[in-house]
Protein backbone atom coordinates (compact mmCIF):
# COMPACT_ATOMS: atom_id res chain seq x y z
CA UNK A 1 0.00 0.00 0.00
CA UNK A 2 2.71 2.20 0.85
CA UNK A 3 4.55 1.93 -2.53
CA UNK A 4 1.43 2.52 -4.16
CA UNK A 5 1.39 6.05 -2.72
CA UNK A 6 4.75 6.75 -3.16
CA UNK A 7 4.37 5.92 -7.11
CA UNK A 8 1.21 8.11 -7.03
CA UNK A 9 2.84 10.58 -5.17
CA UNK A 10 6.09 10.64 -7.50
CA UNK A 11 3.52 10.95 -10.38
CA UNK A 12 1.51 14.20 -9.11
CA UNK A 13 5.53 15.71 -8.16
CA UNK A 14 6.47 14.73 -12.31
CA UNK A 15 3.39 16.02 -13.61
CA UNK A 16 3.66 19.32 -11.31
CA UNK A 17 7.10 20.03 -12.45
CA UNK A 18 6.43 19.35 -16.04
CA UNK A 19 3.48 22.33 -15.46
CA UNK A 20 5.90 24.68 -13.91
CA UNK A 21 8.75 24.06 -16.76
CA UNK A 22 5.82 25.30 -19.16
CA UNK A 23 4.27 28.14 -16.61
CA UNK A 24 7.98 29.53 -17.20
CA UNK A 25 8.37 29.09 -20.42
CA UNK A 26 5.43 31.00 -21.33
CA UNK A 27 6.74 34.13 -19.46
CA UNK A 28 9.86 34.03 -21.95
CA UNK A 29 9.78 36.35 -24.81
CA UNK A 30 10.81 35.78 -28.47
CA UNK A 31 12.73 38.77 -29.91
CA UNK A 32 13.02 38.70 -33.75
CA UNK A 33 11.46 35.17 -33.31
CA UNK A 34 14.37 34.03 -31.21
CA UNK A 35 14.58 33.82 -26.91
CA UNK A 36 17.46 35.04 -25.92
CA UNK A 37 19.01 35.49 -22.56
CA UNK A 38 19.22 39.12 -21.66
CA UNK A 39 20.27 40.49 -18.16
CA UNK A 40 20.69 44.16 -16.53
CA UNK A 41 23.12 44.35 -13.31
CA UNK A 42 23.20 47.93 -11.33
CA UNK A 43 24.92 48.23 -7.74
CA UNK A 44 22.91 47.97 -5.05
CA UNK A 45 23.98 51.49 -3.93
CA UNK A 46 23.09 53.08 -7.20
CA UNK A 47 20.35 51.19 -9.59
CA UNK A 48 20.11 54.14 -11.97
CA UNK A 49 23.12 53.26 -13.66
CA UNK A 50 22.60 49.89 -14.98
CA UNK A 51 24.89 47.63 -17.61
CA UNK A 52 22.74 45.20 -20.07
CA UNK A 53 23.37 42.82 -22.14
CA UNK A 54 21.83 40.18 -23.99
CA UNK A 55 22.92 36.99 -26.38
CA UNK A 56 23.51 34.71 -28.04
CA UNK A 57 24.16 36.87 -30.98
CA UNK A 58 24.40 33.49 -32.97
CA UNK A 59 20.91 33.32 -33.23
CA UNK A 60 20.42 36.69 -34.39
CA UNK A 61 21.54 40.38 -34.15
CA UNK A 62 18.87 42.34 -34.16
CA UNK A 63 16.78 40.42 -31.49
CA UNK A 64 19.58 40.47 -29.48
CA UNK A 65 19.28 44.46 -29.67
CA UNK A 66 16.12 44.22 -29.28
CA UNK A 67 16.44 41.78 -25.82
CA UNK A 68 18.85 44.13 -24.47
CA UNK A 69 15.99 47.06 -24.53
CA UNK A 70 13.36 45.32 -23.29
CA UNK A 71 16.02 44.69 -20.52
CA UNK A 72 16.74 48.15 -19.96
CA UNK A 73 13.28 49.17 -19.84
CA UNK A 74 12.49 46.46 -17.34
CA UNK A 75 14.78 47.22 -15.07
CA UNK A 76 13.98 51.03 -14.76
CA UNK A 77 10.42 50.45 -14.70
CA UNK A 78 10.75 47.87 -12.07
CA UNK A 79 13.16 50.04 -9.65
CA UNK A 80 12.24 53.59 -10.82
CA UNK A 81 8.37 52.98 -12.16
CA UNK A 82 9.83 55.20 -15.53
CA UNK A 83 11.06 54.11 -19.19
CA UNK A 84 12.71 56.65 -19.68
CA UNK A 85 16.46 55.93 -19.90
CA UNK A 86 19.76 58.15 -21.15
CA UNK A 87 21.64 55.22 -23.04
CA UNK A 88 25.56 55.51 -23.41
CA UNK A 89 24.39 53.63 -26.94
CA UNK A 90 21.28 52.76 -27.71
CA UNK A 91 20.83 49.27 -28.12
CA UNK A 92 17.95 49.38 -31.10
CA UNK A 93 18.73 52.99 -32.48
CA UNK A 94 22.46 53.53 -32.40
CA UNK A 95 24.91 52.28 -34.71
CA UNK A 96 25.04 48.06 -34.19
CA UNK A 97 29.05 48.79 -34.80
CA UNK A 98 28.89 50.58 -31.68
CA UNK A 99 27.90 47.86 -29.07
CA UNK A 100 29.93 46.45 -27.16
CA UNK A 101 30.50 42.74 -27.72
CA UNK A 102 31.40 40.72 -25.02
CA UNK A 103 32.02 36.93 -26.44
CA UNK A 104 28.36 35.79 -27.76
CA UNK A 105 26.79 38.50 -26.12
CA UNK A 106 26.23 42.44 -27.15
CA UNK A 107 26.45 44.64 -24.02
CA UNK A 108 26.10 48.71 -23.02
CA UNK A 109 25.41 51.02 -20.44
CA UNK A 110 22.07 52.98 -19.56
CA UNK A 111 20.45 55.54 -16.63
CA UNK A 112 16.93 55.24 -15.69
CA UNK A 113 15.98 58.60 -14.93
CA UNK A 114 13.26 59.57 -12.59
CA UNK A 115 11.23 62.79 -12.99
CA UNK A 116 12.17 64.65 -11.29
CA UNK A 117 15.27 63.02 -10.45
CA UNK A 118 16.35 62.28 -6.55
CA UNK A 119 18.86 65.32 -5.82
CA UNK A 120 18.04 67.51 -8.39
Amino acid sequence: MAGRYRIAGLAALAALLTLTACAETSKRIRFDGEFYRARATAPRSDRHNFVVSAGPIQRGFEGARQAAFYEGTLHCITHFGSSEIVWAVHPTEDDPSLLTRDGNRIATRGRCIEWPERGS
